[in-house]
């Protein structure tokens, strides 16, 4: 996401989109972007072309490419016959959708809901004999059709893909799934051979995730390989007990004889009993000579807009409680400092000294040359002064009732946070609900609201570098700036989030938000509670290293690229993921295995230096066969929409777009070649391992994000962005295709026990088509932070009085938040399967009860995301549309 008009050094170019490294243009997918297709036809000049042979040309022309204007699907014929037959053609009738039995599918069954057939997976390959067919399941290489296979979605989770080693000491050694994930689970031996896969080559990371069981150990010395900086790991080779050789650039390195001691048995002998061969997630506490000065403490800095709109929205209310609640969770230690800055068309500074009754209000007038009132007390010691801040906290709800400042000076109270933390880094937290239109950095409205649901979208760029700028300085003085924007009206999301997304920080937004509205206040409640109390690491920085023969050439996230490959990160969070491209240098036909080592030095909110190392170790293969069916979808998916922001920012969505439908038709076309059926005319095929890429991308391209022909806000739009570039991989997945159960009949689902071996009822997923839903049930879909439960006006009375205490459908409240607790088992089931789903979370999901009669019963099917809506194909249809131009 440059910035017009300022040119950046490649070598310290700050990170939220991808940063080449070595050139300006990301490759694709093996060597080049699929989100830059260089020679793509345009629509203003389109003919029917054929797609070359993938060893041909790498850059194909689409056939059809006129199909692809406007929404970027294919126009639909009027005499077409919808692949869903019974259902309405779109959303806007009513938003209801018709619950009929297709006897395409299954029949119902005496549960009272259409049951999937999750065992019946159609194997349709024309030319492979039953003996292959059977092969290729025993060795996880079948393929599906996908244009017969209805039921596509594995009723259970979708686990990472096993990675094989030939070894399982080294396959239990590896990093788990959870952490450290490639887009594909074999690496291709040369750059050519990953060229015909079509298939992206990059990693996802979630460095500093939440662990219940790590490895920490001290020592007076760190084993590292002298030559390339490599933490030693599992995948080293010893070459006896006093030599070992480094997996990534093979130098012979000498063992410290320390590191012949096991900790453990508290004896001496074989290096490979240590924590350190045993585990590819370890962590250190970091000797002096991984610190350029005393730790710093943990400083905690909070901004709040109080202009009128911010007042309005009640936010502070909810700031104060939560804060206050909180307090003594702060993670810190005893040096732990707090300051709290509002600001409206001036700039409110509380000074909190020793001494004071009350806390002392001092405003600033002058924004344009901002200065400290005073040079003390402004941060002060939290437990010195814990009785000034919580009269301060009980205060600002109400001491900004009688003022009517429409105006915001952000950028003033940024440059303001910056001075007061430059000398010791820290958090800075900013609350901003209204339009930054005063001072430095000062900004008007951009978005037209007639253009919402245009095709093409503007002001996706920044209007301006203030905040960029300003986010360097605060990164070099180890300070990261956190938004939680709870606007009611345009605030530019677009470019005040440079704040954060080039100082490691992380943004928030609950749009239209009001406290008086439950689900919104309920929500930033949650999130704020889990923000303040969560994991913290202060001025940390992290690298990627990997085997000679590849390179890390662009990377995704929030963050400041110092060099070619260490990333500044002021703070660090366990919330946040990282994404990386990775390319294939040098043929690696002579190395069995490679390697990606993530090293996060950083100093904990206790004032311990630390560094957190997770290796990841992959085969190399020779096959084309093996690259293809070695794909992780999941992953595939995370970094394809990283690169689709980027695209969609540099470029135009409508390239973003195009290029997420190139991705399914590339890929599927390498893999029908991969199975040498020549031009036999055949269904749809996928591998097991790629089945759900066209269901993903489909999903894709009516997210939020990427969405066209559908109103959505320009905030809104590019929030959804940013959360394609910082999610984790998990929750990025569950935004992007939420979770279906039906709930209704919980009693007849399979048993499993939780975290506290309590027993609980899950239901299959369903796949998100109204087809699946019945008028007799009720549904629970999970999107990751908010949940509803869709009640269909003809299910039970008895699980309605059981489970929501309600005696008919009728008595059901629109605004019901909650699942009341009920004595009965039909309630527990209910209330357990929230709660497993919940325990996953980083905080407690928001659930909405829906009506099927309810005007606000729109949110959900709007998520049935395999339907046909006015301006977006079912995805049966997208599966046509991508066959036809599969060569």
């Amino acid at each position: 996401m440059g910035t017009q008009g300022h040119a950046t050094p490649l070598m310290s170019q700050p990170g939220n989109v991808g940063i080449p490294v070595q050139n300006n243009l990301p490759p694709l997918p093996g060597g080049s972007n699929p989100l830059v297709r260089p020679g793509f036809p345009s629509n203003a000049n389109i003919q029917q072309q054929r797609v070359p042979s993938i060893n041909q040309d790498f850059s194909p022309t689409r056939a059809n490419t006129a199909m692809l204007h406007g929404n970027r699907y294919p126009t639909i014929p009027a005499q077409r016959v919808s692949s869903q037959p019974n259902l309405q053609s779109t959303y806007n009738q009513q938003f209801q959708p018709q619950f009929v039995h297709n006897q395409q599918y299954n029949t119902k069954p005496a549960s009272g809901y259409n049951t999937p057939n999750f065992n019946h997976y159609q194997n349709v390959s024309p030319n492979q004999s039953v003996v292959n067919q059977g092969f290729n399941k025993l060795w996880g290489a079948e393929n599906y059709d996908l244009l017969q296979t209805a039921n596509i979605l594995p009723p259970t989770r979708i686990e990472p893909p096993q990675i094989t080693l030939g070894n399982d000491t080294l396959n239990a050694a590896n990093c788990s799934g959870e952490i450290f994930r490639s887009t594909v689970t074999k690496i291709p031996e040369s750059q050519s051979l990953l060229q015909k896969s079509r298939l992206p080559l990059g990693i996802l990371i979630h460095p500093f995730k939440d662990l219940t069981h790590l490895s920490v150990i001290q020592c007076n010395v760190i084993v590292r390989c002298r030559a390339c900086r490599t933490y030693i790991n599992p995948f080293v080779y010893f070459v006896d007990s006093k030599r070992w050789k480094c997996n990534l650039c093979y130098r012979v390195n000498d063992l410290p004889e320390e590191f012949q001691y096991d900790p453990v048995s508290k004896t001496y002998g074989d290096p490979s009993r240590r924590p350190e061969i045993k585990s590819s997630t370890i962590e250190y506490i970091a000797p002096a000579e991984y610190m350029l000065r005393p730790p710093q403490p943990a400083v905690y800095l909070f901004l709040l807009d109080v202009s009128r709109l911010a007042v309005e929205s009640g936010y502070l209310h909810l700031f104060s409680k939560v804060l206050l609640e909180e307090l003594v969770n702060l993670p810190g230690d005893s040096r732990m400092q707090v300051g709290f800055i509002a600001f409206d068309s001036c700039l409110h500074f509380f000074s909190l000294a020793e001494g004071l009754s009350q806390p002392h209000e001092m405003m600033v007038l002058d924004i344009d040359d901002v200065f400290l009132p005073c040079p003390d007390n402004l941060l002060v010691n939290l437990k010195d002064r814990m009785e000034l801040v919580k009269d301060l906290l009980n205060q600002l709800p109400s001491r900004y009732n009688n003022s009517y400042d429409n105006n915001s000076a952000l950028g003033a109270a940024l440059q303001a946070a910056h001075r007061m933390m430059s000398a010791t880094g820290g958090r800075v937290t900013v609350f901003q609900a209204s339009l930054p239109n005063v001072g430095p950095g000062a900004l008007t409205a951009r978005e037209d609201p007639n253009q919402r649901a245009s095709a093409e979208v503007n002001n996706l760029k920044p209007a301006n570098d203030f905040y960029k700028r300003l986010a360097l300085d605060c990164s070099s003085h180890q300070i990261a700036v956190d938004l939680f924007i709870v606007n009611s009206q345009y605030v530019d999301i677009a470019t005040i989030s440079g704040i954060s997304r080039f100082s490691g920080g992380c943004i928030y937004h609950f749009p239209l938000f009001k406290f008086e509205r439950p689900i919104l206040s309920e929500k930033l409640t949650n999130s704020l509670r889990r923000y303040i109390t969560r994991k913290i690491g202060f001025e940390a920085v992290m690298r990627i290293r990997c085997t000679r023969g590849m390179s890390i050439h662009t990377f995704h996230g929030n963050f400041f690229v110092r060099s070619t490959d260490l990333l500044s990160l002021p703070n660090v969070n366990p919330d946040s993921g990282y994404g990386m491209q990775v390319s294939i240098d040098e043929n690696l036909s002579d190395v069995e295995n490679v390697c990606f080592q993530a090293a996060l030095l950083y100093t904990s909110s206790k004032g311990e230096r630390r560094i957190r190392v997770h290796t990841l170790c992959l085969p190399v293969v020779s096959t084309l066969h093996d690259v293809i069916n070695s794909a992780d979808q999941q992953c595939i998916i995370g970094l394809l929409a990283k690169m689709a922001v980027d695209r969609s920012i540099e470029s135009s969505l409508s390239d973003a777009r195009e290029a997420f439908i190139n991705v399914a038709i590339d890929i599927l076309s390498s893999y029908k070649l991969s199975l040498n059926l020549g031009s036999t005319p055949g269904g749809l095929l996928a591998p097991n391992c790629l089945k759900l890429l066209p269901l993903y991308i489909s999903a894709l391209l009516k997210n939020q994000a990427f969405r066209t022909g559908t109103s959505t806000r320009l905030d809104d739009r590019v929030q959804a962005m940013f959360e394609m570039k910082t999610k984790p991989l998990p929750w990025l997945i569950q935004s992007i295709y939420p979770d279906l159960y039906p709930v209704h009949n919980l009693e007849e689902q399979q048993v499993i026990l939780n975290m506290m071996e309590e027993p609980v009822h899950v239901p299959p997923h369903l796949q998100l088509t109204s087809r699946l839903i019945d008028n007799n049930g009720a549904y629970l879909m999970d999107t990751g932070d908010h949940m509803m439960l869709y009640i269909c006006s003809g299910v039970s009375q008895v699980f309605l009085k059981e489970c929501l205490g309600v005696p008919n459908f009728n008595m059901l409240s629109d605004q019901m938040y909650e699942i009341p607790t009920i004595e009965n088992q039909a309630n527990q089931r209910l209330i357990s399967l929230i709660d497993y789903l919940n325990s996953e979370k980083p905080h407690r999901a928001t659930i909405q009860i829906i009506k099927d009669n309810s005007p606000s019963r729109s949110v959900f099917l709007e998520r049935l995301i395999e339907d046909r809506v006015e301006n977006a194909l079912s995805y049966h249809e997208f599966l046509q549309h991508i066959k036809a131009q599969v060569k």
